[in-house]
């Protein structure tokens, strides 16, 4: 591995295989363009985990759904998608399609449900503060606002100088 991001996605990742839990989410949250979807390639190649771009694997998929029964076979899509790539671990990226408005998903209950079976790792375009966790900005038909993420959150660019595990009733470790 050649960046320093993708080594402490290594770390965290070990910690959650290691220490097990009921979610094992780890979200590589920061703005566009801020070496997420690098770091997760280089990531996953050293750990050998399948890298999927999720938006591209679901799209394909949602094609053959009729428009008004998508928001009820989403999840399942997600889940073959996900059951169909093996290993101890998952690396998500592009993962935006799960916020489409039309398909009336909660992505953060999507990416934990993944997160039982497995660590899942996903880049999430957004910002961590120890209020909360965000994507998209206030007034954007996408956003979304989770005081209580229930992760593990490595922030990037901004706000990367901090490292959160949230438990799912919000309290620090």
């Amino acid at each position: 591995m050649s960046s320093a991001l993708a080594l402490t996605l290594k770390e965290k990742a070990d910690e959650l295989v290691a220490h097990g839990g009921y979610h094992r989410l780890l979200l590589l949250v920061g703005p566009a363009r801020s070496g997420k979807t690098t770091a997760l390639r280089e990531f996953a190649e050293s750990v050998g985990w399948p890298r999927l771009n999720l938006n591209l694997q679901l799209s394909e998929r949602l094609l053959e759904v009729p428009s008004r029964f998508r928001q009820i076979r989403i999840l399942d899509l997600l889940r073959d998608v996900a059951g169909e790539a093996t290993g101890d671990g998952l690396v998500l990226d592009n993962i935006e399609l799960l916020f489409q408005r039309s398909l009336q998903q909660d992505p953060l209950q999507a990416l934990l449900a993944l997160s039982r079976s497995r660590v899942v790792v996903a880049a999430w375009c957004g910002d961590h503060s120890d209020v909360a966790l965000t994507y998209a900005a206030p007034g954007h038909a996408e956003y979304r606002h989770y005081p209580e993420p229930g992760c593990t959150i490595l922030p990037v660019g901004v706000n990367a100088t901090r490292v959160s595990k949230r438990t799912s009733k919000g309290s620090r470790a």
